[in-house]
């Protein structure tokens, strides 16, 4: 049971939140603007810290902001790509792949996630960043903690993974109060309830550990300019990754939502620097795969 949750939660950026109950179309929906790639390349280039959010899952989606990346390079920006979907501690093993492999841009994307790509990931979405990057040389950034490790946090403690300085350098010794209710609460949202109210402390300390770690993953590269590719969750200016940036640093950032259409979106919106909307997803309610994974069905992701 305590595993199947806390799979579940390290997942918990994958799927968008329960849908609403239908309301009239006059609800605010519309006041946000439609995905295009040329809004969203337009606003990629506002600033040069990006934290580009996503449906994991949404197939056009992706389709879209790999065309707005595209053009965002196309127009003379050299950015890092940084990814959620490879672990950080693969770094190594990513620059080796990335070093060694030869034929087309094709064949060395397919060699660089084959060696370093975390298990999980519909790598059929990620794979046109990564050859991107390749085609106009810029860093691959692998950039979260891995599944194991928040699995690790959630059940043990920060101190389970990380040695005492490097908590207290990530900004993990003491967490606010503030942010971890927070978390607490949009875990048990996105869990449609299911999460034990005696797991969710826990479960919300392993999230604020991934986007400690995402943010001390894409520092090295502010002086270039990054786009970092993740999870609404992650991207939010509230509570993901903008929490652990200084004051500088965040005046440098923009957070993007690519949200879904739904009643709850307006809101969600206000989350962010900029959000756009789109169709949602075709996909099984994630309540009833949630509730298949507290029965034991193997539902597993590592992110």
């Amino acid at each position: 049971m305590v595993a199947a949750v806390l799979a579940a939660a390290c997942a918990a950026c994958a799927t968008p939140p329960p849908k609403s109950d239908p309301v009239p179309a006059d609800n605010g929906i519309h006041a946000l603007p439609r995905l295009t790639p040329a809004r969203l390349a337009v606003a990629m280039a506002r600033r040069p810290i990006v934290l580009s959010g996503e449906v994991h899952d949404n197939a056009a989606q992706h389709a879209m902001r790999a065309e707005a990346l595209r053009r965002l390079l196309q127009s003379g920006a050299r950015p890092a790509i940084a990814f959620e979907q490879f672990d950080a501690d693969r770094q190594a093993v990513l620059n080796a792949a990335r070093k060694t492999a030869q034929g087309s841009v094709a064949v060395r994307a397919e060699r660089i996630i084959r060696a370093a790509g975390a298990k999980g990931w519909n790598w059929n979405f990620y794979r046109p960043y990564v050859e991107l990057a390749l085609q106009y040389h810029l860093p691959i950034v692998a950039a979260d903690l891995s599944g194991a490790q928040a699995m690790k946090v959630a059940m043990h403690g920060v101190s389970s993974v990380f040695p005492p300085g490097e908590v207290a350098a990530l900004g993990l010794r003491d967490i606010p109060p503030r942010l971890l209710r927070a978390q607490e609460h949009e875990i048990a949202v996105g869990h449609c309830g299911l999460a034990p109210k005696d797991m969710l402390a826990a479960i919300a300390t392993a999230q604020i550990a991934r986007d400690a770690v995402l943010a001390r993953s894409i520092r090295p590269y502010f002086s270039r300019g990054v786009v970092l590719l993740t999870g609404n969750g992650h991207a939010r200016r509230d509570i993901g990754v903008m929490v652990h940036l200084s004051d500088a640093e965040r005046a440098r950032a923009l957070s993007i939502g690519l949200l879904e259409d739904d009643p709850q979106t307006p809101e969600r919106a206000s989350a962010f620097d900029v959000a756009f909307r789109m169709p949602a997803q075709p996909r099984p309610d994630p309540c009833l795969r949630l509730r298949a994974r507290q029965h034991g069905v193997p539902l597993f992701q590592s992110h």
